[in-house]
């Protein structure tokens, strides 16, 4: 009896230890891939920061113009980018070297395809937000910006593929080096306005496109992986679609605005914080995509499974974490936006509901990053698109509109989505 209670004891020992180290190691991953995402995302929240001290048309203006081309542009491209996290990952595992090169073509080829038609849309913009009713000034506004995010639109196309084309190998601090440097030079010693901030991003983005191909050509560090271009990569553009599609479903959020220029700023600046919170989070569940993906490539299913425990555990504690400080700091955070004290009242009231969906989008990361590193993207996308349809939006439109409570009202939407999504895929697991 005592020995079968010591026995079970050291087994518990070790697999704590197990635990324990697994963490450390995908913290060491997940700081810098945290890092690359919020200050990729702070380049946009910046431009939306800086704008919104000069008056409720550009605050609203650039809102709807970031919130658009975020669901028709850029959240698409990292979405379908999400595929490389199951085909590159595997294939690192599996020391399938050479693939890592042609998968990497095959998507960049494919989301320059993409993003022609997207171009067009946004060049276009202001027609479509005439059709359903939003201000005009508003919407010529918003288009302009648009435009000029278009050049940062292909080189996202790039960029995003080469940074899973490092994420996968576990080499992040780099990306996070080069993006730093980037932000700091463009947000400091740059001027920018309202437009210049859209110019701002695009050039940014290419700059780090140069900076982070440079270093992916010339690095020792991916002598064995090394991109090179070869017919293949057409070839490995359908393989690459079939897991792009179902990633870019799984990863796309639908965001609803009204006419209201207050409602407007009040909308998209909650759903800034809480992006911005999301880009943690995805920064965690991207860690947990490498470590599966490359775990189960090697042929070590128990190893996958430790990780995805440890990433839970990384994930609920940065979220109770996230929450409190969000919820301490209710009443000031929305200056940081704009100088307008109803705004601000509004974001405080907000405010716990931003933080019941914090909690909850963070272990859905986690579980979306699982999904990715597994090659269930199909399973996710369908999950996702259930919770949505199925249980978010039809109880946002009640609680909104049919009982009145507006944005309140939506947002619970929006955390039963997240609940939801969590629970299904958990289970789905």
């Amino acid at each position: 009896m005592e020995e079968n209670l010591k026995e079970e004891k050291n087994k518990w020992e070790i697999s704590w230890r197990s635990l324990v180290r697994e963490m450390k190691r995908e913290g060491i991953i997940a700081g810098p891939m945290v890092g690359v995402a919020v200050l990729q995302y702070l380049l946009q929240v910046s431009s939306l920061i800086m704008v919104g001290h000069l008056g409720h048309l550009s605050i609203a203006s650039v809102a709807i113009a970031i919130s658009l081309t975020n669901v028709t542009g850029f959240s698409l491209l990292s979405g379908m980018a999400g595929g490389l996290e199951t085909l590159c990952g595997q294939a690192f595992g599996a020391e399938q070297y050479h693939k890592l090169g042609t998968y990497t073509y095959a998507a960049i080829i494919s989301l320059s395809l993409i993003c022609l038609p997207i171009s067009v849309l946004w060049i276009f913009m202001d027609k479509f937000l005439f059709l359903v009713g939003q201000d005009p000034l508003i919407s010529i506004e918003a288009c302009h910006f648009s435009m000029c995010l278009i050049p940062g639109l292909f080189a996202s196309a790039i960029l995003k593929p080469l940074t899973r084309y490092c994420q996968t190998q576990s080499s992040i601090l780099p990306m996070l080096l080069i993006t730093l440097v980037t932000c700091w030079i463009l947000i400091y010693k740059f001027e920018i306005g309202k437009n210049g901030a859209a110019i701002s991003i695009s050039l940014s983005t290419w700059v780090n496109v140069m900076l982070l191909g440079f270093y992916v050509t010339y690095s020792s560090v991916f002598e064995k992986t090394r991109i090179s271009f070869s017919k293949e990569a057409f070839q490995g553009v359908g393989e690459f679609y079939r897991y792009a599609v179902p990633s870019a479903v799984m990863y796309i959020w639908f965001m609803l605005f009204r006419k209201n220029n207050v409602r407007i700023k009040l909308a998209n600046l909650n759903l800034t914080i809480s992006t911005l919170h999301f880009t943690i989070s995805y920064g965690v569940g991207a860690t947990t995509s490498t470590r599966v993906s490359n775990e189960l490539g090697a042929g070590k299913p128990e190893a996958a499974r430790l990780a995805v425990w440890a990433a839970m555990f990384i994930a609920a504690t940065e979220a109770v974490t996230v929450s409190i400080s969000l919820f301490l700091c209710r009443s000031f955070v929305g200056y940081a936006f704009t100088n307008e004290k109803q705004v601000v009242s509004y974001i405080a009231i907000m405010a716990p509901l931003i933080c019941l969906s914090v909690f909850m989008d963070s272990l859905q990361a986690v579980l979306s990053g699982v999904a990715r590193g597994s090659g269930w993207q199909r399973m996710g996308a369908y999950i996702n698109l259930g919770a949505f349809y199925v249980a978010g939006l039809p109880m946002g439109i009640v609680l909104g509109f049919v009982l009145h409570l507006k944005g309140k009202g939506l947002w619970i939407g929006i955390a039963i989505k997240a609940r939801e999504r969590a629970i299904s895929t958990l289970a789905g697991h």
